[in-house]
């Protein structure tokens, strides 16, 4: 057992006294110097560091960022005139400052003032300040490669999307400097939102992505390297916060990911902390991020993607291939893969069978509608790393560096880079031309694996029982099997799951808490609270949400203790995010589940006013109008859930709960109908379904939905119960003794079976 699950079973008054010894376990050597060190700007790192500071000098990170000058704008700016979508938009200097002449906060045409570019390579961007703080992003950006204004909006968002009122325009929060961009493309940024009054000051100490950005503050180390020669400690990092040298490969990736990597922040970043996941929570590699076999599609920022890659699990870092300070590849063409492969096995017509660019031979046109020349094929970034287009422009690299495996896309319509580049041809030729090449021999890919569960196919539990168990995976891809498994209610797999809560690897531990279930509330709080304890951030959050679910009186006061230490710290997490939907919603669960309902209502309310089109908010403010019995709040809601959110999927459940609580049970059972016919239904819809039938008086429509949702879910403790309940009713007392039987059996810790089986007996016994 792991030292803090062994807090977790000892009294408050000892879990005071111990947990400074699990931080310090859980810290680097420097942890002495962490209150002491400040930022001191990169320029006092230059004179020592030359050939590092001429390295990052004109990189992206140093270009990440920088005040508007005639040096620093790209873009041309010299009275220019273009059209996007119907309106001319002027770009212009007066008075040695740049100003553009576009749509603005109404639709109407506005002139702004530029204040700061923002990138640099393939596109730069421009900020515009706003009261209250605000920068927002143009919707219209410089092409640094063609030389050209394009509508960088019209090109990402629908024509829907680009209306005033939408939450992708961009003067609203979308399109958000301070919050969506601001933290990675500025070192130590300080985005200090105001809640109250909905502003914003926002500080940094170095306006790009300086010295200090990944080294930690360096105050520390500047006073080490003015001491005498002699007496300079070699022993403690040289005074640096943070240690980029001797570290491991998982420690060096970590210290890129704060950055390069999709993820929710839980508050400022003070480049302090060499713990990834005590200050972001990645996103697991599922739909709408990416498609079901892991491949990218949306932005992913290459953390989620290489963490999926062999090359991750063989220790491959991102300085094999980038140098460190001026991000550059060290390599060009297949030089870069061949420092590991062997280029006479790899880098030869026998291993990818295509033409070089010296060999006759024609272009294709890939599915973007490039011309691929002669020779691309040949590259080893071609086959192992297809990309996707962002912001417009911006083609990225998928690094999960995988095999082309057109027999997955046959199967789960994912994408190849054989018909990436191909885009005439079908999967099956370019599965065909692969055995012609290859042969039939098809190693295991966990794509497959992931594409079943996010499908939720029959018996795909014992594939991604497999999957997860094996440490041999990348733990993010155990971690989305995880959450798969979930949707297997038996107990084989709450066994795995719970199995995964003492894992080594904080992202797979996340996904047990979030995923654990158990036969009855005590092993649930006893199996959870340790957890309370654990010394990663993101973890200790996931079992604290958890029980915040449940009723205090479950708790002794010991843990109600704990419980509220680790929601105080999550609060001031979901604080910080406070400016965006997500975090008003985050505030409104959180208010909701400590019964200040008056609070939460509000913070739903919020994060609709920000974005009408966050669903979410709209669910959970509809639910808590349906707690409170505001029956005609709930139903508006619901309604324009159903009609004006195909991606949502509960609306038709929830309604026909609503009507069956209104005793309108011919409406509730078209709505749950409807929520039985849509893709992988709750299980839920089936019980009620069943239960709102019996009330109409159609007990055969009851008997089969029930035994189909037991099909189904065979350990879903309501549906069986319910079964043995209705057979109960009709007298058929072999099928309920049935069901009661199996009640017992499945769940042996609930005394509900055996009490069933008591009233059966009973039963039986009467004349």
């Amino acid at each position: 057992m792991d030292i803090w699950k062994k807090v977790g079973l000892i009294s408050t008054t000892i879990i005071v006294l111990i947990i400074p010894v699990s931080i310090l376990l859980h810290s680097p050597s420097t942890n002495y110097i962490k209150k002491q060190a400040e930022f001191v700007g990169g320029n006092e790192c230059a004179s020592c560091h030359q050939q590092e500071y001429k390295l990052w000098k004109n990189s992206d990170h140093d270009n990440a960022m920088a005040v508007a000058t005639d040096s620093t704008v790209l873009g041309d700016f010299n009275n220019v005139e273009v059209e996007f979508r119907g309106k001319i938009n002027k770009f212009y200097k007066r008075d040695g400052k740049f100003y553009v002449y576009t749509e603005g906060v109404a639709g109407e045409m506005q002139e702004f003032q530029v204040s700061y570019t923002f990138g640099v390579r393939p596109l730069q961007q421009y900020l515009i300040p706003f009261e209250k703080g605000r920068y927002q992003c143009l919707p219209v950006a410089w092409d640094t490669e063609k030389k050209r204004w394009f509508d960088m909006a019209g090109m990402v968002y629908s024509h829907d999307d680009l209306k005033p009122s939408n939450w992708f325009y961009w003067t609203n929060q979308s399109q958000n400097w301070n919050g969506m961009c601001a933290e990675c493309h500025s070192t130590f940024l300080q985005k200090n939102y105001n809640l109250e009054n909905d502003s914003y000051n926002t500080t940094w100490s170095d306006i790009n992505v300086n010295c200090e950005a990944c080294h930690g503050p360096g105050s520390e180390h500047l006073d080490w390297a003015k001491l005498p020669e002699g007496s300079r400690s070699y022993d403690r990092n040289l005074g640096l916060v943070l240690n980029t040298r001797n570290t491991t490969s998982k420690q060096y990736i970590e210290a890129c990911a704060p950055c390069h990597s999709r993820r929710t922040s839980l508050g400022t970043e003070d480049h302090r902390s060499n713990n990834y996941y005590n200050n972001y929570r990645p996103q697991l590699i599922t739909p709408e991020l990416y498609f079901s076999d892991g491949q990218i599609l949306d932005e992913d920022y290459v953390f989620a993607s290489f963490t999926q890659s062999k090359m991750y699990m063989h220790d491959v870092r991102c300085n094999d291939c980038h140098d460190s300070h001026s991000l550059i590849l060290k390599f060009d063409g297949n030089a870069l893969c061949t420092q590991c492969h062997r280029a006479e096995e790899y880098d030869t017509y026998q291993h990818h069978f295509h033409k070089y660019a010296n060999e006759k031979g024609d272009p294709v046109k890939n599915k973007f509608g490039d011309i691929v020349p002669v020779g691309e094929g040949t590259l080893c970034k071609t086959c192992h790393m297809p990309g996707r287009y962002y912001m417009g422009i911006d083609y990225r690299r998928d690094h999960s560096l995988r095999i082309p495996r057109p027999d997955l896309s046959i199967k789960y319509d994912v994408p190849n880079a054989c018909n990436d580049c191909h885009a005439d041809k079908t999967y099956q030729w370019s599965e065909d031309y692969i055995k012609k090449f290859y042969g039939e021999r098809k190693k295991f890919n966990y794509g497959s694996v992931l594409s079943e569960g996010y499908l939720q196919k029959e018996g795909a539990d014992t594939i991604l029982i497999h999957l997860i168990k094996n440490d041999l995976y990348p733990e993010i891809v155990r971690a989305t099997a995880i959450q798969y498994l979930n949707a297997y209610p038996n107990m084989t797999s709450w066994e795995v799951i719970k199995s995964m809560l003492d894992n080594p690897e904080p992202i797979v531990r996340e996904a047990a808490v979030n995923s654990f279930n158990a036969n009855n509330i005590e092993d649930f709080v006893n199996t959870l609270s340790p957890i309370l304890n654990d010394p990663v951030k993101i973890v200790r959050f996931a079992a604290a949400n958890r029980l915040f679910e449940l009723n205090k009186d479950f708790f002794p006061d010991s843990l109600n203790t704990k419980l509220n230490v680790v929601m105080n710290e999550y609060y001031q997490a979901i604080m910080y995010t406070s400016d965006f939907p997500s975090g008003r919603f985050n505030l409104a669960n959180y208010y909701s589940r400590k019964g200040d309902y008056k609070k939460a209502e509000k913070y739903y309310e919020d994060a609709i006013t920000i974005d009408n089109q966050f669903y979410p908010a709209k669910s959970n403010l509809a639910l808590l109008y349906y707690s409170q019995g505001k029956f005609t709040e709930a139903e508006k809601l619901f309604l324009d859930l159903i009609n004006n959110h195909e991606e949502y999927t509960e609306g038709f459940y929830y309604l026909g709960l609503l009507y069956a609580e209104q005793q309108r049970y011919k409406e509730s059972a078209g709505y749950l109908e409807k929520a039985m016919k849509q893709e992988n239904p709750n299980a839920r819809v089936y019980y009620n379904l069943g239960l709102v039938y019996q009330q109409l008086n159609e007990n055969n429509k009851a008997e089969s939905i029930l035994l189909e949702g037991n099909k189904i879910t065979p350990y879903n403790f309501d549906l069986i119960f319910a079964l043995s309940d209705f057979y109960l009713k009709q007298k058929n007392i072999q099928k309920a003794l049935q069901y009661a039987n199996e009640l017992k059996i499945k769940f042996p810790s609930r005394p509900e079976g055996q009490g069933m089986l008591n009233y059966i007996n009973e039963q039986m016994k009467l004349p």
